[in-house]
């Protein structure tokens, strides 16, 4: 065996729009993948990867065609690179493998996906078609112009067939003689694709293999593009799972992709399935993704160890396909759910229709989001931008512009009040405004006018307020900071502090606020209207960045054009998910689904600390909650981790709390289930010994 297998091999693509072999033989082409980004696709996976095709004329004879791509195929392995063959009907695979084999000096083993055993030879098969004679010919029997071809005939013991589906006596008695195993498509429906692929695998062993999938192996509904469609078949999830990473392997010296007809993929189904194949093989591991995440990004972040691929309701599932309860809701950014059918529907129409404008034009979705907006908060005004720190951002411009402009605080002098413990996001300006060492080491010199006083204590903000007091920013529940509810009464005390003194009450409800508490607005638990409301997170249904800021005219009206904008706030795309963002919230009653289930998840949590000492406190309202547990017995971080392991999602914050804001559109039945593994969890760890500071 000649050493031909590189550790970081180019993947060769190339293209064969050869259906010379098929019932119907004509020409087709592959051209329109490699636009569609099919190359790319293998090169965004960390492969070097490059597109070529072989020229087929409608008068070529089939065996010329069969030469050349044998040919290219050698001279790949040849410089030690790996050839992906992008083909048209199957009979193009006896010139790969043979062509593969002969540069190796020896036929590589060959997993075959098919709904076909393609084991005919021209005295067995009905229609004497090439298209089904390939796999015979690379075991060395049939059509002289396929068998002869240069290079070593298959071993059938490192040869596997898996799916086939449709296939004449004469096919099975051949592969049988052989020693070719075959996993019929009813076995691969018992067993599941993965675990026959990876049996197949398996009897590969150390040596060089190969991959040979007919698109016809597929459900015909998935992929109706191919030349010779079988009902039933492998379902497209199943299958790229199954693949997924298998052209990285290292002995993995081959692969072909055959039978895409574009004649008869008229909508395209076969197309992206292609292109989704090609992610999928390429596609790395958890360990590479977070090695490439930790090596080329800034070390800002500190993930607990999971690589995330896919969400669907209130679960989401891991590069390895494994599931967990979604605990954390991306800090009620996907308060709606992972994938929720209606806004993913918004989000693929508007975006088919108009994304971005930017606002130097009206557009015709940001109206219907704005008079939305408005009508369901009582608010006079929106204005729509992005993240929730820009929302916060424009708060505090316009209470310093409100403060010179209508309440008569001399330039320059205008003072904003917060509270300790606070999180409002992360610019200059609002790390100002922070408690917490860290946000604030290394970032100074802050703006001035900023000050905080404890929360929870409206004494303390009457005692901080002056004349040049523009306004008092408040989360009604601090989240960032320990789900820290204020005492009773507090937020219409703070209300009623501002009236008296003309100050904005400004409500950071960025996580808090569309229904996430059990109410529309977590300030509605006291009967409070803020002077202006920060929307965000939610509001971009799991999909966008998409926050706003809302008040009165008394407010809003400072702004003039020019004073503040946001080239993509209020982009048409962001205006009509955030416009469906709203009608799933109340059409699906979501605030009042929170109230409920938030009991459920709170009291589970009560009846917890009851039975662990190691958890001092617990808090929160509606689905918003967090337990406090004793550093002394339990560290957050290690909790948060064997939660992970347990199936459960959630994050520590400051080291001792541990948050837990589910989906809105969580079934009781597994919040319940989520609520199990955390207690299990906590009684396991409780007076283990922390981990050292």
């Amino acid at each position: 065996m000649r050493k031909l297998v590189s550790l970081n091999p180019t993947v060769q693509c190339i293209g064969v729009g050869s259906f010379l072999g098929a019932p119907d033989p004509h020409v087709g082409s592959t051209a329109a993948l490699e636009q569609a980004g099919f190359s790319a696709r293998l090169r965004d996976n960390g492969l070097d990867a490059r597109w070529s095709e072989i020229p087929v004329a409608p008068d070529d004879a089939l065996a010329s065609v069969l030469l050349r791509l044998a040919e290219a195929c050698a001279a790949v392995i040849s410089r030690a690179d790996r050839p992906l063959v992008i083909g048209g009907d199957h009979s193009l695979a006896a010139a790969t493998w043979k062509g593969i084999g002969r540069a190796l000096g020896s036929a590589p083993g060959l997993i075959w996906i098919d709904a076909h055993l393609d084991a005919h030879t021209p005295a067995s098969s009905p229609s004497g078609n090439a298209h089904g004679m390939p796999l015979a010919a690379l075991l060395g029997e049939g059509d002289p112009p396929l068998v002869d071809l240069p290079g070593p005939p298959l071993v059938p013991q490192r040869v596997v067939v898996i799916g086939a589906r449709c296939f004449e006596p004469a096919e099975t008695e051949r592969l049988a003689r052989l020693g070719v195993r075959v996993h019929p498509a009813a076995e691969v429906r018992e067993r599941g694709f993965a675990a026959v692929f990876a049996e197949a695998r398996w009897l590969m062993g150390n040596g060089p293999w190969g991959i040979s999938l007919d698109l016809d192996a597929i459900d015909p509904a998935a992929a109706p593009g191919v030349a010779t469609p079988v009902a039933g078949g492998i379902a497209v999830d199943e299958l790229l799972a199954g693949l997924s990473g298998a052209l990285r392997e290292r002995n993995c010296v081959g692969l072909e992709l055959m039978e895409f007809d574009p004649g008869r993929d008229s909508g395209g189904n076969t197309a992206r399935v292609v292109l989704a194949l090609a992610d999928a093989v390429s596609r790395p591991d958890a360990a590479t993704l977070r090695r490439w995440e930790e090596g080329f990004g800034a070390r800002n972040y500190a993930p607990l160890p999971v690589v995330l691929a896919r969400g669907e309701g209130a679960w989401l599932f891991d590069t390895e396909g494994r599931r967990y309860l979604d605990f954390m809701s991306a800090y009620s950014a996907t308060s709606f759910g992972h994938g929720h059918p209606r806004l993913l529907a918004a989000l693929a129409e508007q975006a088919g229709r108009l994304a971005v404008t930017s606002r130097a034009y009206f557009n015709d979705r940001l109206p219907r989001l704005l008079r939305r907006l408005t009508l369901l908060t009582g608010y006079d005004r929106a204005l729509p931008v992005n993240t929730g720190a820009e929302a916060v951002e424009t708060a505090l411009k316009a209470a310093r512009k409100w403060a010179y402009r209508v309440k008569g605080v001399p330039e320059g002098e205008a003072e904003i009040i917060a509270c300790d413990g606070n999180f409002h996001g992360r610019s200059i300006t609002i790390v100002g405004l922070s408690s917490e060492p860290q946000y604030r080491d290394g970032f100074s010199p802050f703006p001035p006018g900023l000050r905080r006083v404890p929360y929870g204590d409206a004494a303390a903000l009457a005692a901080a307020i002056t004349p040049n007091t523009a306004a008092f920013l408040v989360e009604p529940i601090q989240g960032e900071g320990g789900i820290v509810v204020p005492p009773a009464g507090y937020l219409a005390a703070c209300a009623a502090l501002c009236r008296r003194h003309g100050v904005l009450l400004i409500a950071d409800e960025v996580q808090t606020g569309l229904g996430r508490t059990g109410r529309l607005l977590a300030c509605q638990h006291e009967g409070v209207r803020p002077d202006a409301v920060i929307l965000g997170k939610a509001l971009g249904g799991g999909l966008l960045p998409v926050s706003a800021f809302l008040a009165d005219e008394g407010v809003m009206g400072v702004f003039r054009p020019g004073d503040h904008g946001s080239t993509f706030g209020g982009n048409p795309l962001a205006a009509a998910v955030a416009l469906a963002a709203l009608d799933v919230l109340e059409e699906e009653n979501l605030a009042a689904r929170s109230a409920v289930l938030g009991e459920i998840l709170l009291q589970r949590l009560r009846e917890l600390a009851t039975a662990c000492p190691a958890i001092v406190a617990v808090r929160g309202r509606g689905l918003f909650a967090g337990i406090e547990v004793d550093p002394a017995q339990i560290d957050a971080r290690r909790l948060a981790e064997a939660l992970l392991a347990r199936g459960v999602l959630s994050k520590e914050t400051h080291g001792t709390v541990l948050r837990f804001a589910p989906p809105l559109v969580i079934r009781r039945e597994d919040l319940e289930w989520g609520l199990d593994r955390i207690g299990e969890t906590v009684k396991d760890w409780q007076g283990r010994e922390p981990r050292a500071a």
